[in-house]
């Protein structure tokens, strides 16, 4: 049965949104709405347009008998913007400081709204690169790997500190932490990366710097290939910072567990991605 077009807009819309990065042929929306490939291209003129006037992102057509359509999810540096500037105010509150230089980020980090715009921002960044698969540490950076893996349509995988018999055989590295200089170890299973493999690490909070670098070790073992480094905050740190390529979407400048205070600005991702005038 022929479907109409306002019908087959609006199941197209949502079959590329849960689809990105994915390329989905004329012939299958042919069949799908049972249309005309004519009248499948048009339809995707049509979202073309209003995805990228609404920066939800950029819908490729692909011409040719392997041809189609591919959805890469963006945010815009205006709506980026705002974002940031929203985050920095929400963490900018004395009640969230925590000793040792830490700061309160779960509740923040576990509201779904706030959770899929981090997820976009991020994947944003990468849209250009290929991303096999985003990493994070347990447990803290896990929502963000979700969300950040789902815009880029990969798997994530999850380090952690102690072995779990479900996880199976395990590779394992010795690391620094930055900020207590402790030796620690973390492990990740070897059913998890591939050789070669292009990885995204991202995580929550970022100090010294330490377990970010224990992740760059881990991605060496795999023989794999370490992309990028995100991080939802970063704090200023005293010291020798073991990671320098990396991007923050936000900076604490100042925390003190004594008084309560911090100060919380943008981070570099503004920059990084937008350009200086951002």
């Amino acid at each position: 049965m022929k479907v109409r077009r306002s019908e087959r807009l609006i199941d197209m819309t949502r079959y590329l949104l849960e689809r990105p990065h994915t390329l989905v042929s004329l012939t299958y929306f042919a069949e799908r709405y049972a249309s005309a490939k004519s009248s499948i291209s048009e339809d995707l003129t049509i979202l073309k347009k209003v995805f990228q006037a609404r920066g939800t992102g950029i819908l490729e057509t692909i011409p040719g008998a392997a041809g189609g359509a591919r959805f890469i999810p963006y945010i815009l540096k205006e709506e980026a913007q705002e974002f940031i500037d929203e985050m920095t105010t929400k963490v900018a509150d004395k009640s969230r400081v925590l000793p040792g230089g830490y700061v309160y980020l779960s509740d923040i980090l576990g509201q779904p709204d706030i959770l899929r715009q981090v997820g976009r921002v991020i994947a944003t960044q990468y849209l250009n690169q290929k991303i096999d698969a985003v990493m994070t540490v347990a447990t803290k950076g896990i929502p963000i790997a979700q969300s950040v893996a789902t815009y880029l349509n990969v798997p994530f995988v999850i380090v952690r500190n102690d072995s779990k018999i479900t996880e199976g055989s395990t590779v394992s590295v010795n690391y620094v932490s930055g900020s207590s200089e402790r030796i620690k170890k973390m492990e990740l299973s070897k059913r998890s990366l591939t050789e070669g493999a292009n990885v995204l690490i991202v995580d929550d909070f970022m100090k010294g710097g330490g377990t970010i670098n224990g992740m760059k070790t881990l991605i060496e073992e795999f023989d794999a290939n370490l992309i990028g480094i995100t991080v939802f905050a970063e704090a200023s740190f005293v010291g020798n910072r073991l990671i320098d390529d990396y991007t923050s979407l936000l900076r604490v400048t100042n925390i003190s567990d004594s008084d309560k205070a911090i100060k919380v600005v943008a981070g570099n991702y503004l920059e990084k991605v937008f350009g200086a005038e951002a």
